[in-house]
This record gives structure tokens, sequence and C-alpha cells, in this order.
């Protein structure tokens, strides 16, 4: 009767208990606060942390508080891709408000001199909130913390605003944050349950960690793809803070966890001062915590190793990033090893810990301003080393690529050059304006290193994250060091290539597969109903070359007249930034326009694979990829809707990393689809699952097994953690003539890997269009026994279904949005695959 009386308890206690909610459990005691600045609730109405804000509730209130706040300003740096604004606050005393340009000014002019005065200079901090949406203590705690910073009163926060400016950014994610707190509010009763089972914790997929394409956003502070990173990329660079706090979630049953990391996994590049500055402001906030009796730790997780994070980016621009994870409610109340935990005390964590980071900025003000002084000033040093050095990159057959990587440079104040002229250089030639030339004697020069070093020897075996990034290999550009004396003038203005039909044809038009949008060009093609071709080999029209993939549109037998077809021609390639080459003979050297060679092209209708099994990552990267960069549309297919879908409406159907996505009612359908002639495009771990169901028969390469023969039991984890590829680049070779690889000029490619999937080799070496080399490892972590498996095998294979067919791939070719390089793969399949 005891222990049904305790579960009882127990179980009532779980369904009714509820956090106290009153804006007075966050604040600090002893605080007066001005009554003319509205409280959340009054604009809000409700609590901080009584419901799950929305980003619309939040950004009304921030703009209330700018409205009668003379501490704050706002401002909108763009929009989201669902349209959401993205608000930026400016928090400071008014004094500072009348003159933030100038103390901007200042601030930048001490980074690029090498004496300066920080006797009166404000220090500059930068804190985000909920880069991953459904992490949203951290946006919940923006509200109350924007509350103190406006409203308190006393010479504590008037010396803090005094030696303090604020950028404060509450929702570094609005899409994800908004899906996330519809998710929480609309599984809320009224009596609250901590139920782990509720459905108030488990999301629908894709879940709101996400941005509107399924990014990771918290990825993309280097690469700079998205909307929401362009805009806080460039406050960053116009403000260089010196402390850039990104406050996250983590698993429910742990405690709190602020930097430093593991101090073996901070990437070399970061100064060793930037970790001692991390520990003395890690002082601070572990005070903090312990006032108000919440469990903390640091330096036993997490790392500071890849610089596209938001707490590793500033690290390598001399700031001091800075990591926060609270234990997560993932609702607003939830039993936990811990105790229950509710959302208001997860908010309060990210409260304490955001005021205890400005407290030790003022604190730290005049030792945080040197040190990010003393680091441009010593960059500057290692620049001047580099004298006329330069690096030179580019693709003298897609401009596009080259852009690209360029528009990066600028996103992050890296200074290039055009060329004066064209450049042979180690066999290789860099064409003017497919081509650019960065000078390593510039202000950024860490950062040029970041992005272009290729690194294979590692301290740690274990990463948080990727241990390769190296961009040109990203873009698959030619690139080498060279002199400054072949640049030309300073790029000010970035410009795509002039795209447009050079000359109206009565007979044929030409167009080079090579180009980056070549696909998107095609596709408007397609799309109009005319009928194009494309080039199985190499040939020379009018004395020029033309590679495997050239798109040929012969003039005759369209829907369209002459003058029509060379308007919308003019007009898609413009749009493509592509040339067009009219031609008037179908006489070549080599095979002529009414060969066989040229294949008929078919305008493809995708079916994307989406929902419960599909890793939403890889599914977002490709809709990402076809949707913004291509125009094309694919058909985004839920999983749960697979088995009454009519699959006759699509050609193509993608499926990205999924193990167990489709049950065997559905994988039968599927089978008779591929069997009637449908073409599958499949990823990584699906792999496995079409060996597994007979639809395509794949010879793995087994991984040696290895046995811990001196391994403790307390370093077991990280014995099989040191087998993990978790993303480096590795060197293929191409076949060029297989339509796989159709539009690439070398006859190598980067490819980025995280799996350990191997496949053999094909008997027959054309089944090998792409297979990795002898010595494969470019850049990033691999283990000997991996690296030993990984050699020679195959990442791309084909099978056939009845008249259909099957593309499969062992590695992600659109990773992060910013793998350029590899995405023509995916469009190869995409468009050749009856070519295959």
């Amino acid at each position: 009767m005891q222990r049904i009386a305790l579960v009882f308890f127990l179980f009532t206690a779980t369904l009714f208990s509820q956090p106290q909610t009153d804006l007075s459990y966050y604040l600090p005691d002893g605080v007066i606060y001005n009554p003319n600045i509205p409280t959340p609730k009054s604009i809000v109405g409700h609590e901080v942390g009584e419901w799950h804000i929305t980003h619309d509730k939040l950004v009304q209130y921030m703009r209330e508080l700018a409205e009668v706040s003379n501490r704050v300003s706002i401002e909108d740096r763009g929009q989201t891709f669902e349209g959401r604004p993205l608000i930026l606050l400016t928090i400071t005393s008014p004094s500072n408000h009348s003159k933030l340009d100038h103390i901007k000014t200042q601030h930048i002019e001490a980074t690029d001199t090498d004496k300066a005065n920080f006797k009166d200079m404000p220090i500059v901090v930068y804190q985000g909130f909920s880069i991953h949406g459904n992490e949203p203590s951290g946006s919940n705690a923006a509200l109350a913390l924007a509350y103190y910073l406006a409203a308190a009163e006393g010479s504590e926060i008037e010396n803090l605003l005094k030696n303090t400016v604020i950028l404060f950014d509450p929702s570094l994610n609005p899409d994800g944050l908004q899906r996330f707190a519809y998710w929480a509010n609309t599984n809320r009763g009224k009596n609250l349950n901590a139920d782990p089972n509720d459905r108030e914790f488990s999301e629908v997929w894709p879940g709101g960690r996400t941005n509107h394409y399924w990014f990771d956003m918290n990825r993309d502070w280097l690469p700079v793809q998205l909307p929401e990173s362009r805009a806080r990329i460039q406050t960053f660079h116009e403000w260089l803070p010196n402390i850039l706090t990104d406050h996250h979630e983590m698993g429910t049953n742990a405690s709190f966890f602020f930097q430093p990391g593991i101090p073996s996994r901070t990437h070399p590049l970061t100064p060793k001062m930037n970790q001692e500055l991390t520990k003395d402001i890690a002082k601070f906030h572990a005070k903090a915590l312990d006032k108000i009796g919440s469990l903390y730790y640091s330096e036993e997780s997490f790392d500071d190793f890849y610089y596209g994070k938001g707490s590793t980016f500033p690290d390598i621009n001399g700031g001091i990033g800075i990591l926060f994870e609270q234990a997560s409610s993932r609702g607003h109340l939830q039993e936990s090893e811990n105790g229950i935990l509710s959302f208001p005390f997860t908010i309060k964590n990210q409260f304490t810990a955001a005021l205890s980071t400005l407290e030790a900025a003022n604190g730290m003000r005049k030792e945080l301003l040197e040190y990010q002084h003393n680091f441009y000033k010593n960059a500057r040093r290692e620049a001047s080393k580099e004298g006329n050095k330069a690096i030179i990159f580019g693709d003298e057959k897609d401009a596009a690529k080259t852009y690209h990587l360029a528009e990066i440079l600028k996103r992050h104040k890296i200074k290039f050059h055009h060329l004066k002229s064209d450049v042979g250089l180690d066999g290789k030639t860099y064409k003017k304006g497919y081509s650019y030339v960065i000078p390593k004697n510039q202000k950024n020069t860490r950062l040029i290193n970041a992005m272009f070093e290729k690194r294979t020897t590692f301290q740690d075996s274990l990463f948080y994250d990727i241990s390769a990034w190296t961009f040109p290999l990203a873009f698959n550009l030619d690139y080498a060091e060279t002199s400054m004396e072949k640049a030309g003038n300073i790029v000010n203005d970035l410009k795509h290539l002039q795209g447009g039909v050079n000359s109206k044809s009565e007979y044929a038009y030409l167009f080079p597969w090579n180009e980056y949008y070549a696909p998107k060009l095609l596709n408007s093609i397609l799309k109009k109903r005319i009928r194009a071709k494309v080039s199985m080999k190499n040939f020379k029209a009018n004395g020029k070359a033309y590679d495997y993939g050239t798109i040929m549109i012969p003039v005759q037998n369209q829907d369209m007249d002459s003058s029509a077809l060379y308007a919308f021609l003019n007009t898609a390639a413009q749009e493509s930034h592509i040339i067009i080459d009219a031609v008037s003979t179908g006489l070549n050297e080599g095979i002529d326009l009414g060969s066989r060679n040229f294949r008929a092209l078919e305008l493809p209708k995708i079916a994307l694979l989406v929902g419960d099994g599909v890793t939403s990552y890889d599914a977002g990267e490709i809709w990402h990829l076809l949707d913004t960069r291509y125009d094309i549309i694919p058909t985004k297919l839920d999983t749960k809707n697979f088995g009454r879908a009519d699959l006759s409406r699509y050609n193509t159907i993608i499926m990205v990393n999924s193990y167990s996505a489709l049950d065997d009612g559905d994988t039968k359908k599927l089978k008779q689809w591929l069997q009637d002639g449908g073409s599958l495009i499949a990823y990584r771990s699906t792999l496995r699952w079409l060996n597994s169901k007979e639809l395509m028969k794949i010879n793995f390469k087994k991984r040696k097994s290895l046995k811990a023969k001196t391994i403790s039991f307390e370093e077991r984890s990280n014995f099989r953690g040191a087998q993990v590829i978790g993303g480096a680049i590795f060197e293929t070779t191409l076949d060029r003539s297989h339509p796989v690889n159709f539009g690439y000029k070398n006859d190598k490619l980067a490819l980025f890997r995280n799996t350990t999937l191997f496949i053999k080799p094909n008997k027959n070496s054309y089944d090998n269009p792409i297979q990795y080399t002898a010595n494969p490892l470019m850049s990033g972590y691999i283990s000997e026994e991996n690296l030993d498996s990984i050699k020679q095998t195959i990442p791309f294979k084909t099978g056939r279904v009845g008249r259909g067919k099957i593309m499969a791939f062992t590695d992600n070719t659109n990773f992060r949005a910013f793998w350029y390089g590899t995405n023509k793969l995916l469009m190869n399949a995409i468009f050749f695959r009856n070519e295959m």
C-alpha cells in the first residue's frame, strides 16, 4: 500500500506541478525598475515562461522597448525565407547612443592600428539566442533580459551600460522558433504533464531545430549561405564584438554547460590567450550559477574546432565565442534525472548566464579590448611576413562557382583582386573574369588561413563537428600560391558573368555543361517544351572545343519559331549567367549535331522523400538546392503518404539518408515503379536499405574490427569515437566520359565524407566512374583503419531494376549548401539518368 501511495503521489506531482512564472523569478534581487518600461506580460499577454514565446510576439515586445526606452534602438536587417524580420537591438547608455557611430568607428580603428587608448572605450558584446528553434529557453530568456537592461535602475546597471554596447539578437532562427513554439503551445494542457512520453515532448518531423529549408544554422557562420547568417555576419564584421554568446539547449538529463570546452579540441589557429580569457569569463558564470544553486560543468564536452559555429567563429576574428548549453525541458515541464525540470528554470539559467557575461565584459573590459587589439596587431605582423604572396583561385570554365566563393570572401571582408590577364600556373589556366587573387598581407589573414588550409594532423581524434572545410576544395576550384604581380584592380563590385546568346541562329544553339547554373538553364528550356539534347562525346564546332555534356538545342521542329526561340534563350541565358553559342552548320570535327551521340533529354519530374525516417538536414539541402538555385520544383513526398501517392507523376525519386522510411508495402510499390522505368537517386544509409531489400546488389567493404587491448573502461567512448569520420575531404579520380561526371574539367574531384560506408569497386573499370585514390585524404581527420578501408573504394554505383535504374551515392553531394563542387553530381543524375 505504501508503494502504491508513493507512486500515486509522484504521478499527481508530475501531473499538476506548476512552475513559478512571475517575472521576479528571473530578475536579480534588490533592483528597482522604471515603471514606464512595459513588462513582457503587458505586451505579449503572458508571463515569461508561462507559454513559449512566438516570434511575432517577441518582435512586438522588442519594438515596444525601442519605442519607450532611450537605452534601446532597433533595426531590421532583412527577412527569413518565411518573411520574418531579422531584428537587432542595440542596448547601451543614452550617452553612448548619441555617439554610436563614433564608438563603432573607434572600436574598429583599434583593430587597425598598433596603438589604442582603451580608457573610455566601451566593450562590445553580441548576445545571440536560440539559433536552434527548439532550444527556446534562450529566446524566452531574451524577453526577461531585455526588460532588465531597459528598466533596471541604479549605479550598477548605469555603469554596465556606460561601458558596454550590447548587440542583442533575441532570435537567431525566427522560423524555427515559431515552428517549435506552435508545437509546444498547442500540446500544453491547463495542468502541466511532466511525463516524458507525452506528445508535447515529441515534435513531428522535421522539428523546430532548423530554419525554413531545414538547415542547422549554427553551422553557417563561415559559409554564410542563408539569409539569417548573412544578417548577423554583416553585423559581426561591422562591429567586431569582443564577446559573442550563443545560447543553446541539450539533453533533458544534463545540467548547464559553459565554455571553455575540451582543451585538446581547440583549433590550432586560435590563440592560447583566447582560451585563458574564456576561463576567466567562466568564473563569472560559476559565481552567478552558484548563487542560484544551479548545477553546471565546463571543459568536459563540446569543442572549439570548426569555425562555422557561433561559439567558435569569433575565435578566428579576434573575439571570444562562448557556448551555453542548458538542459532542455523540451516543453513546459518534464521529468529528469535531476528532478522535475521546468521551462522557467531553464530560462532562469540562460538569463543568469547572459547577465554574468555582461558582468564579465564590464569587469574585464580593458583586458578584452587589449586582447582584440593585440590579436589584429599580431595578425598584421604575420601578414607582413607574407610579403607579396597571394592565393589564386578559379575555374576557367565555371565563372559562377568562382563568383560564389568570392561572394563569401566579400561577406567576411577579405580583400581580393581581379586578374590582369590569363595566368598559367602548375598546368592550370586561371582565366581573367573566372579567377581572383587574394593578397595574404591583409587584416583578415588568419581567417584566410582558416578557410584555405588543408590539415591532416590533429592533437585529438574526436570532433564535435567536421574536421575539414577547405573552401576551394568544397567549390572544386583550382587554387595555388602565387604573387600579387598577377593581380589587377581590387574587387569592389562583385558581378556575375553576363550571360546571353551571342547571335541568332536558324540551325542550332550550344552551351557547355561546365557552368554551375547550366542545370537551371536546361530546366527552363525543357519546361518550355523546347527539345534539347546532350552530347555523349567531345567535338569541335566552328573551331571551338565542346566537352562531354554539351547541350544542343536545334532550331527546327520546335513549338516556337526561330525568333521566339532566340528571344527566350537569350533571356534564360542571362538569368543563368551562361553564354549560348549560335551555330550555322551541323558539320563538326568529331561527332556532328545530327549524330546519335546526341541524346534527347526529358524534363525531370522529381519527388523528394521527406518525413519520418528521413534525415531532415539532407532533405533540406536538396530542397534548397533545387528550389533556390535551379528553380526546379520537387514534390516533397512524405513517407506517410507514399502508399497512396500516384508515383506515375514522377520520373525521378530522391531518397536521402534513410534506414527504414518505407515499410514492406511501400517498398513493393517503389520496386514496381522502378520496373516501369523510374529513376531512383539514393544517398548514404539508404544504400544499406536497398541492399537489404534486394533492390540493388552492393558489395560493401567490411571495416577492420578493432580490439581494445589496452583501453580502460573510462577510455572506451574515445576509443570508439576515434573511428567516426565526422567530416573530412577525400580525393577521387573521375572518368569524365561517364554522364555522372559531365561538366567537370579535371579528372580529380574532392568529395566530402562523414560516413564509414565503403563499396568495393566493380570488376569492369567503366562501372567505376568515380573512385577514391590510393592516397585519398586531402584534409581532415580519419583513423588509420578507416583510411586503409576507403582506399580505391567507390562512392557512386548504378544498377537496374526492370526498365528503371538506381543511382547510389555513399556521400552527401550537397553538404550544408556550400559544397558547390559536387552539386553537379546530383544534377547529372537527375538530367542524364537515361544516359547512365
